[in-house]
């Protein structure tokens, strides 16, 4: 999954539980989106994974607590454009006298 993950990327935490090297709770909330700052490559003491990640919440995180969530895609949307609107002449048009 590391090679996947870049900076930048969008993650969704799907695990929450509590450290499972020391047994503290974690800062984390589950179903919560977090931004990738950094990708280490350093394999997690659980041997589940080969890659801690920094989103920004305490330190590094296993990757396992995390599923790559895909880029959003651009959609595309037609404007209508504004046309201005056609005005007529001050006046109306039998003011003017005419010579006969």
């Amino acid at each position: 999954m590391s090679d996947a993950l870049a900076p930048g990327e969008l993650v969704l935490c799907v695990n929450a539980a509590p450290n499972h090297v020391t047994g503290e709770p974690v800062p984390l909330v589950a179903g919560e989106t977090y931004r990738v700052l950094e990708v280490m490559d350093f394999a997690c003491p659980c041997g589940r994974s080969d890659a801690l990640l920094d989103v920004g919440v305490g330190f590094a995180w296993c990757q396992t607590r995390f599923r790559h969530l895909p880029k959003p895609k651009a959609s595309v949307r037609t404007r209508r454009a504004s046309k201005p609107k056609e005005l007529e002449p001050a006046g109306g048009g039998g003011s003017e006298k005419k010579d006969v």
